[in-house]
Formats: C-alpha cells, sequence, structure tokens
C-alpha cells in the first residue's frame, strides 16, 4: 500500500496549547497526521499553536475541554471520533500545579490537582481504549514527572498525581498489550515551561545545580521521547518510564 493510501493518522494532545504540550502538536505536524488538542482557559495561546501547527505543514483541531470533567472529556472524544473515526495515539499532558507545604496545604489544592492530573489521564485513557482495541492499534503517552520518583518538598499533591499516572500507565499497559497498544510514561525534569519561568533565579540557580546535564531542559526535549515513543521503531516497548530530566534522578 502506497504512502497516499494509508488512513491518515489522528493524534490527541491534552493540553496542547503552550508549553510541552504545544512542543509535542508540532512534533507530530506533517500532511499525514491530524493533531487534536484541548485546551482549558479561552485566550489566544490554542489560536498560536494551531498557526504554527498549520505553519510546518500539519492539521490542528483545537476544542476547549477540563479533562477532570467525565462530562467534557466524553464530549471532547465524541467530537475527534465524528471528525476523524479513529485515535492511533493519546498523549496524556495536560496538568496543573497548587504547590504548598504539606501542613498548609488546602484540601481544595489537593483535590484540584489530583483531579486534572491522574483522573485526568485516567478519563482520557479509558475514552480511548475501546476504539483503540477495535481498531487492534494504539499508542498511549501519558506525562509524568521526575518528582513522582525522587519527591519533592511543597508538591505532595502533584508528586502524588505523577506517581500514580506512573502506576496507571502500567496498569493500562498490561491490560490492553493483547489488542496491538501499547502504554509508556514519559517523565520530565526541569523543564523550560509557563511553571517554571516564575521561579527565582536563586532558586533556578538551585535547580540546575542537580542536574548532571547541567542545563534546564527545553519542551522539545520532551515532545522527542513522546514522538519516538509513537512511533512503529517503539513497538516492543510497553510499561515503561523514559526519564528525561538530564540525569536529575537515575
Amino acid at each position: 500500500m502506497s504512502a497516499a493510501a494509508k488512513p491518515q493518522r489522528t493524534v490527541v494532545v491534552t493540553g496542547g496549547s503552550r508549553g510541552i504540550g504545544r512542543a509535542v502538536c508540532l512534533a507530530f505536524a506533517d500532511t499525514q497526521t491530524h493533531v487534536f488538542f484541548n485546551y482549558h482557559s479561552a485566550g489566544g495561546a490554542a489560536d498560536k499553536t494551531l498557526k504554527m501547527i498549520a505553519a510546518a505543514g500539519g492539521q490542528a483541531t483545537a476544542l476547549q475541554a477540563d479533562v477532570s470533567s467525565e462530562s467534557q472529556v466524553s464530549a471532547f472524544f465524541k467530537r475527534v471520533l465524528e471528525k476523524s473515526g479513529r485515535v492511533d495515539v493519546l498523549v496524556n499532558n495536560a496538568g496543573v500545579t497548587r504547590d504548598q507545604l504539606l501542613v498548609r496545604m488546602k484540601t481544595g489544592d489537593w483535590d484540584t490537582v489530583l483531579d486534572t492530573n491522574l483522573k485526568g489521564t485516567f478519563l482520557c485513557c479509558r475514552a480511548v481504549a475501546k476504539t483503540m482495541m477495535k481498531q487492534r492499534y494504539g499508542r498511549i503517552i501519558n506525562l509524568t514527572s521526575v518528582v513522582a520518583f525522587s519527591g519533592n518538598p511543597g508538591q505532595a499533591n502533584y508528586a502524588a498525581s505523577k506517581a500514580g499516572i506512573a502506576g496507571l500507565t502500567r496498569a493500562v499497559a498490561r491490560e490492553l498489550a493483547s489488542r496491538g497498544i501499547t502504554a509508556n510514561a514519559v517523565a520530565p525534569g526541569f523543564v523550560e515551561t509557563d511553571m517554571t519561568a516564575g521561579l527565582s533565579e536563586n532558586a533556578r540557580a538551585a535547580m540546575v545545580d542537580q542536574i548532571p546535564l547541567g542545563r534546564v531542559g527545553t519542551p522539545e526535549d520532551v515532545a522527542a521521547a513522546v514522538t519516538f515513543l509513537a512511533s512503529d521503531q517503539a513497538a516492543y516497548i510497553t510499561g515503561q518510564v523514559i526519564h528525561v530530566s538530564g540525569g536529575m534522578y537515575m
């Protein structure tokens, strides 16, 4: 079968309007791929991502949805399937932080982080499972974090949510492997994003001191690992966590 005769690949990226999510969307941008991504808040970031994907020769659709909402996730994937009929790759990237020391952390901040990061990943994995099983093909890549393995003061909620994602990934990998579906995770370290932009110079220098490669990561560093796990070259890899942290965690 010629390349032109192959069905168009459908890639879904959550939280694709900025940062790592935008870099992932751009990494998938080509004429044979339609990228769907969600964004939580209205604004110009999603439009900018759409323009950047188009400029790179790709096709994309942006839809507003809150991944912590079961009804909104269902509506989001209904739209995707109505338009494309399939989901080949799911990248669960959407995430939030509400940092605070344990003794001062509000229950609401715990719930917000767990609902978005962990529950949102679960809802999206569940939403694509039946479609991928019918296709007998699929790639699921979940974004966890270095702090899921190392811990970090002030991030009990974030670390717990990301550790949960690592466990969820392994369970999904075991459940879906017989249908030709792989599930893996990528654990970024200190990456230059909106989440880290507000750090003081002293805090940034202290963080870089912990990185053997001696530099902050880029969203593109993370996107490269994601696209590898979505590729045919990674067909025999499942249930794994790839650390993209410059050696911050070994």
